[in-house]
């Protein structure tokens, strides 16, 4: 015969031990929201198709587009730029060109990244799925719009040929690296502009400074000896740049930028991942 005492025993032995449960804030949901979203690869993957064929519904040459206006905008500040600083086109197109295609994917990860969450308020909030799901989604997008421009470098390289060597092959771990930072940054970002609104507005400011103190239309050599070079040097986005195109034109790699590069990307993650830690849980209330 079962007594009141074993009852009271068994439930206790029923409930889920504390113990097992991990707080809103702990390390383990912060990389579990990761992993989870990391997971559901073919939701993302299929959602980031879905955002650019749905852009370009109903046209006739559809994603095409994308390369088509990246090529005029290349094309027409290359000669603008190049008979303005007196610049042989036969190079500086390519290295116009190639700076536009990296800054399109730097500035899409950092304007959509302010966005990320606000802009999917609906599915935050009906819809049970890791916060980390419209990061890898929002990032995955910017890399089909990047491989779509990459066709206008290929057929410049056709037309302009470069020295191209080995060290094309330091593209992919550096495209690899603008990836990885384009995640911490939209994941940084995203929380803090869902807290402050006023955050988006003040980023897209930002980033349209840092594309005129980045040598994209521009030469970066041709400043060396003036005096406003060093002050260049502090712009984070330069370096990013510059470890892509490098390999992409067959330049001389510089380490410098590099390890620039390196630090950034090692004192960006760990901040999302605190970011992560202590806000993911708020997100929700947030948007």
């Amino acid at each position: 015969m079962t007594t009141g005492d074993d009852r009271a025993e068994d439930a206790v032995s029923a409930r889920p031990a504390v113990a097992d449960v991990a707080p809103s804030r702990s390390w383990r949901r912060a990389f579990g929201d990761l992993g989870q979203g990391w997971r559901q690869r073919p939701l993302w993957g299929y959602l980031g198709w879905q955002d650019i064929k749905q852009r370009y519904r109903r046209s006739v040459l559809g994603p095409l587009w994308i390369s088509i206006s990246m090529a005029v905008v290349a094309t027409a500040m290359g000669f603008l730029y190049g008979a303005l600083f007196g610049e042989p086109i036969a190079t500086f197109l390519p290295y116009v060109a190639t700076g536009l295609l990296i800054w399109n994917f730097v500035n899409g990860c950092i304007l959509e990244g302010s966005e990320v969450f606000i802009a999917n308020e609906g599915l935050i909030r009906f819809l049970p799925a890791p916060l980390s799901l419209h990061v890898y989604r929002l990032v995955w997008r910017q890399t089909l719009f990047f491989l779509h421009n990459l066709v206008i470098w290929g057929i410049l390289m056709i037309i302009f040929p470069q020295p191209l060597g080995w060290s094309l092959l330091l593209a992919l771990p550096a495209f690899a690296v603008l990836v990885l930072n384009g995640a911490w940054i939209a994941v940084l970002a995203g929380i803090i502009a869902t807290r402050f609104r006023d955050i988006p507005p003040i980023i897209a400011s930002l980033t349209q400074l840092l594309f005129f103190m980045t040598p994209i239309v521009w030469s970066y050599e041709r400043l060396k000896s003036n005096p406003l070079a060093a002050y260049i040097e502090l712009n984070p986005v330069m370096h990013f740049v510059e470890i892509l195109r490098q390999p992409l034109l067959g330049q001389a790699i510089v380490a410098r930028h590099w390890i620039v590069v390196a630090v950034i990307t090692v004192v960006g993650c760990t901040a999302a991942l605190v970011c992560l830690r202590n806000y993911r849980s708020r997100v929700a209330y947030w948007v």
